[in-house]
């Protein structure tokens, strides 16, 4: 519902001068940021799900298509491990397949301290691109006693950019928030 108001709220902004200008107003760009942390919010809440061992595999094979619908085509995620110092890129869909398959009786993921660290930069192409750091703390567990317990720093590529719809018969402009490649940044203990 929350999601809904949001895309109402863009619409109805973007019915003014939207098309005729690149600039984003201050109002809009305020707008743009809570859609963009609230899709990384939505992200993280999804990986635990798709992480959760308790989770059915319909629901997380569900719960991947939506998870994936945030993202731009050919997105990226990295994984990392205190064992090694490589950081390894997965597409999307890979990604959570992955996730899911973890050789863990329980898997714990949470992501805390989500906010911008770059403003969006307009870029030749007329979309803006931007960065969100999260950080993720990852808890594997099983029963026979293995453990595994890692906080990762992870930028996350914000891609924004301008989309219509129809509506009413009316061509509406609006911007819209794509996820874009997850880097890893650090892992520690």
């Amino acid at each position: 519902m929350k999601r809904i108001n949001i895309i109402a709220l863009l619409l109805t902004m973007s019915l003014g001068a939207i098309a005729q200008t690149a600039d984003i107003s201050p109002q809009r760009k305020q707008a743009i940021d809570s859609l963009a942390l609230e899709k990384v919010r939505d992200l993280s809440k999804y990986i635990s799900i798709i992480g959760n061992k308790k989770t059915a595999f319909s629901e997380a094979t569900r719960v991947m298509d939506r998870a994936e619908e945030l993202f731009a085509p050919d997105s990226e995620m990295g994984v990392s491990s205190l064992e090694t110092k490589e950081i390894t890129y997965y597409k999307v869909r890979k990604y959570f397949e992955r996730l899911m398959a973890l050789n863990y009786d329980r898997v714990k993921i949470d992501w805390y301290d989500i906010h911008y660290i770059s403003d969006l930069e307009k870029q030749p192409d007329g979309r803006y691109v931007g960065i969100v750091t999260i950080y993720q703390r990852f808890e594997g567990t099983s029963d026979d006693g293995m453990s595994y317990k890692d906080t990762t720093k992870k930028d996350i590529t914000i891609y924004v950019e301008k989309k219509k719809t129809q509506i009413s018969g009316r061509t509406i402009e609006f911007w819209d928030v794509l996820l874009g490649d997850i880097r890893v940044k650090e892992t520690s203990k």
